[in-house]
């Protein structure tokens, strides 16, 4: 009797060896066709970096390290980390350009586009093509913010407008690059940038006297005073003609910039090649400063108006010579309006 239990329970754990044999025999198999080893490598992975990083692209300043990519032991990416590297930051060329002007509202234009997941600007003004050109390009990239594929990387220097070597200096760099210019009245910007001046430089002489070439406002007009001679957009406009189509070229409205910003925005989105996703919820009119500022600027939760250079007063001009460079600015802003197809109602 005990020798036939024995026998019985013998007989079970030998069913359960063969079972445990065949489940591996048909693993063994299952792994080593070359069929079904192909189908599962073909199995597209995607790497948790890769996720990461396509969050952070559309919340906008996020700046990957460029080594972030997975490798292997001999240094070789990994064949899972493809689609990480593809979100990999890098510092590159600027594919757009705030070019001008002085005092049009370059700022603020910048501080708006900033507002967008898809755009990444350098902070200062780099001045390469006008004043640092002989450092080169990879010093002019360094000076770039990392930034992702599908990203628009750009800067802004207002004096490029009016300097006569960067036109070809930017065409060396791209072909493509498109270009920004922000105007406004050139009679009041040249106020505005007198304005600058006296608070920089207390007891220069008055803006009459430095407009007109005896002093007073009943003779011939200073153009070759910066301040009124930024203002001759058109024959600033020539020489980027010379390099760059009209199509490749947006003119900001900049008294619309103040009134209406999130309009204007509309208009440079769409310039650029972007989703307008900088709208009117993002503005309020701040009354004191005069212009609009930012309800949640880029990495603040807080309300944001530009500095207090920014909307400073103007001093009082005589009425006399402001209608004398209205008739001197006259035909050079209607040569201007001919030249982008756009009537901007200068008086």
């Amino acid at each position: 009797m005990a020798k036939g239990r024995c026998f019985q329970l013998d007989t079970k754990k030998l069913l359960f060896i063969l079972s445990l044999a065949m489940v591996c025999l048909s693993l063994y198999t299952l792994l080593s066709d070359p069929g079904h080893v192909s189908y599962w490598n073909a199995v597209p992975s995607v790497h948790p970096l890769a996720v990461a990083q396509l969050y952070h692209k559309k919340n906008a300043s996020y700046d990957m390290p460029t080594n972030a990519s997975r490798t292997d032991s001999s240094g070789t990416p990994d064949a899972t980390s493809t689609i990480a590297t593809d979100w990999t930051a890098t510092k590159r060329l600027p594919q757009a350009l705030i070019i001008g002007v002085k005092k049009g509202g370059t700022r603020a234009l910048l501080e708006f586009l900033r507002l967008h997941p898809d755009v990444r600007a350098a902070g200062s003004e780099p001045h390469f093509f006008d004043r640092h050109y002989n450092r080169g390009l990879d010093w002019y990239r360094s000076l770039m913010p990392k930034a992702l594929d599908g990203q628009i990387v750009m800067e802004k220097t207002p004096r490029y407008f009016v300097s006569a070597d960067s036109p070809a200096r930017v065409h060396s760099m791209s072909h493509e690059v498109k270009l920004i210019v922000v105007v406004r009245d050139p009679i009041t910007r040249a106020i505005s940038d007198y304005a600058q001046i006296v608070s920089k430089t207390p007891g220069v002489a008055s803006f009459e006297s430095l407009s007109f070439r005896n002093g007073s406002a009943g003779m011939e007009v200073n153009s070759q005073w910066s301040p009124l001679w930024i203002g001759l957009y058109a024959q600033h406009l020539e020489r980027w003609l010379a390099y760059f189509p009209a199509a490749q070229m947006y003119f900001v409205h900049g008294e619309r910039l103040v009134t209406d910003p999130a309009g204007e925005m509309a208009h440079v989105q769409d310039f650029l090649g972007l989703e307008r996703i900088v709208t009117d919820k993002h503005f309020y009119f701040n009354q004191t400063k005069g212009f609009p500022c930012l309800k949640k600027p880029e990495g603040s939760s807080q309300p944001h108006c530009l500095g207090s250079t920014k909307g400073r007063a103007h001093p009082q001009i005589q009425q006399e010579a402001i209608r004398k460079l209205s008739v001197f600015y006259r035909p050079h802003n209607l040569r201007f309006y001919e030249m982008v197809g756009k009537d901007f109602g200068w008086q």
